[in-house]
């Protein structure tokens, strides 16, 4: 399974959620390849799972191959969590 994290510029929120997803990935023995991405560079990609702000996925939607994942509070571990494995199981 292929997850991409974007945020704007690629380098500080995106590598915030890839080490989360990373960690909750492990956890729930879920093999797979976690990839942080800027707005520009994701766009023309595809992963399975694309984890991002709303505002952010509005802009992308279309341009990226893959089930958009909306994360409202990229440091609530627990949120991340719940997305992700519905996210999984649909």
């Amino acid at each position: 399974m292929k997850i991409m994290t974007v945020c704007g510029f690629g380098v500080g929120t995106s590598l915030l959620l890839k080490m989360t997803v990373d960690s909750i990935l492990e956890e729930e023995g879920i093999n797979g390849y976690v990839e942080a991405s800027d707005m520009t560079s994701a766009c023309g990609n595809s992963a399975d799972l694309i984890l991002t702000s709303k505002e952010i996925g509005e802009e992308i939607e279309g341009q990226v191959s893959g089930k958009l994942v909306y994360i409202s509070n990229f440091m609530d571990k627990e949120e991340v969590k719940e997305k992700i494995l519905k996210a999984i199981r649909n």
